[in-house]
């Protein structure tokens, strides 16, 4: 069985909820685990060296254009070598922390990772995006569409024309309550999201495990 590969960007730490219900995951998890933890080590934002290597044989690359190149062939063979995959994504200002989007565009790559036309070498993967948030951002609350994170992933990770990963979300939510005194009659809601998200998040392991290792 191929390992998992565990995406951490949260920048709370132990503190994390979304790092809290990734480790009941992981909990459920019987492989190897590839861990990457973004908020410790960011990766560098896409660069212009780093975009115009791409399409400059390495033959020709400056000095700038090669160690861009470099960090993108590592962080791609580190995806493309995964046989699922676990992305700890809280929504940081209605969006993904930028260490997370520094990432992605390090590794979205069009005629190497992403074809269009045709599957990527990813495509039908398992993935797990875990995404805590403040409040809740489903139908019937009050700021539901202001969700900039699970729907743009679900795009970017899941689309048949990017990725194509088969990719579930696990959303604990109103996570502010037990801090803030407006949203102290939301507590009981919050409490049963997060029951709701360790227990699903340990499921999903065990399902996940079966299925990359009957794939092996």
């Amino acid at each position: 069985m191929s390992y998992l590969l565990h995406i951490d960007s949260s920048s709370l730490g132990e503190a994390s909820i979304s790092r809290q219900v990734a480790q009941s995951f992981l909990d459920g998890w019987h492989g190897e685990v590839v861990h990457r933890d973004l908020a410790a080590a960011p990766v560098p934002h896409i660069s212009a060296a780093g975009i115009t290597a791409r399409a400059t044989d390495p033959a020709q690359h400056t000095d700038e254009q090669a160690a861009a190149a470099a960090i993108q062939d590592t962080l791609i063979e580190e995806f493309l070598g995964a046989g699922a995959y676990l992305f700890t994504v809280p929504m940081y200002n209605l969006t993904m922390p930028s260490v997370f989007k520094a990432w992605l565009d390090q590794i979205i790559v069009f005629g190497r990772t992403v074809k269009r036309g045709s599957p990527s070498q990813v495509a039908g993967r398992p993935a797990v995006v875990i995404s805590a948030r403040g409040g809740s951002y489903g139908p019937g609350a009050p700021r539901y569409g202001l969700d900039y994170v699970v729907p743009v992933l679900e795009a970017l990770l899941g689309h048949e024309d990017m990725f194509g990963l088969d990719v579930t979300t696990v959303i604990p939510e109103l996570t502010m309550a037990p801090h803030e005194t407006a949203l102290a009659a939301l507590l009981p809601m919050h409490e049963a999201s997060m029951a709701g998200a360790h227990h699903r998040a340990r499921v999903l392991a065990g399902k996940l495990a079966d299925v990359t290792s009957a794939a092996a």
